[in-house]
């Protein structure tokens, strides 16, 4: 017999699985003046492949798998940190490997997800059963996860190539990372003690979580960290630290995925075309391992201290990096 949770559930699912669907179709309606698909982006000539593993070396691979790893699950964005050390690196900045560069940034978030699956497994399993109507407390965090994934996911689709064409460059970048810092210390005086006082995480409701997603949809302006913003909103209703860390965890588990999922069926060919197999893999092996060293360190910490060495981090960074664009550096 079927329980009315578990019909919600098959329902609810359903109708995330009918979106998903629909959102290239959307996106389309929202993009004006919209031009028919481009024929596929041609693979790289012998020539072109020789230098492109050239510009992606082994060396390079775990650097960048170093920095995604660290930066993932941290508020400090990855995306912001990849794309100035991909510029440090001469990584990219060819013609013939720009596309597949934007693309392995994204691709190379497999690492960090693995990584925090296999930390975050137990929760993991408590909202798998409660896919299957066997965890109360599952279903509804899953209903919840749901939530928060919708808005950031069609809202990208539909916005994906403005936001690589205007935000993803270096200093919209910079000054994301800065204005991120100044908005922690901002928040710093309402979140004192934030360890003993807030709500645990089986409390969030589906409204509360749409909140979050719409949060999480700033972090499309790569700079201001999806980890930060998702964090952020859940501590402003109400969550205590430890449980607003651990639904940015699953959240990114869900985003991320999807996202990771979506550009290595699309583009993970050119990239493996273009920079051979070993340097795209070697990377996504040192994402894991730096990553589950990240998360682990990140968990440690906020359980004794508050998120303020991430502002001052952020600040930090943000000054360094639009300094560097003064140099030939950047």
């Amino acid at each position: 017999m079927i329980t009315p949770a578990r019909r919600a559930t098959r329902t609810a699912l359903l109708a995330l699985l009918l979106l998903v669907a629909a959102v290239p179709s959307i996106a389309a309606a929202l993009s004006p003046g919209a031009q028919p698909v481009a024929a596929a982006t041609p693979k790289p000539t012998a020539a072109e492949q020789v230098a492109a593993k050239h510009e992606l070396t082994n060396a390079k691979a775990v650097v960048l798998g170093l920095v995604e790893g660290i930066t993932e699950f941290l508020p400090i964005s990855s995306t912001g940190h990849l794309h100035v050390v991909e510029q440090l690196l001469n990584v990219g900045k060819s013609k013939a490997t720009k596309d597949a560069t934007d693309s392995y940034t994204v691709i190379i978030q497999v690492g960090a997800i693995l990584a925090v699956l296999l930390i975050s497994w137990r929760r993991v399993v408590e909202v798998f059963q409660g896919l299957i109507g066997k965890s109360e407390p599952g279903r509804r965090l899953l209903f919840a996860l749901v939530a928060a994934f919708v808005p950031a996911a069609v809202i990208g689709v539909a916005l994906d190539k403005t936001i690589e064409k205007h935000l993803l460059k270096t200093a919209p970048i910079a000054a994301a990372w800065i204005v991120g810092g100044l908005v922690i210390l901002a928040l710093r005086s309402r979140r004192q003690g934030a360890h003993a006082v807030g709500r645990a995480l089986e409390s969030i409701t589906p409204k509360e979580a749409v909140i979050i997603g719409f949060a999480q949809s700033l972090a499309l302006w790569p700079g201001v960290s999806r980890s930060l913003v998702t964090i952020l909103a859940a501590l402003l209703i109400g969550l205590s630290l430890s449980a607003a860390v651990e639904f940015s965890f699953l959240l990114g588990l869900l985003t991320l995925g999807a996202a990771t999922a979506y550009k290595l069926l699309k583009d993970g060919s050119l990239v493996f075309d273009t920079f051979g197999k070993t340097s795209p893999l070697i990377g996504i092996v040192v994402a894991f391992v730096s990553a589950a060293v990240a998360v682990k360190w990140m968990i440690a910490y906020l359980n004794r201290k508050e998120l303020t060495v991430f502002a001052y981090y952020r600040i930090a960074v943000g000054i360094v990096t639009l300094g560097l664009m003064t140099t030939t550096l950047l």
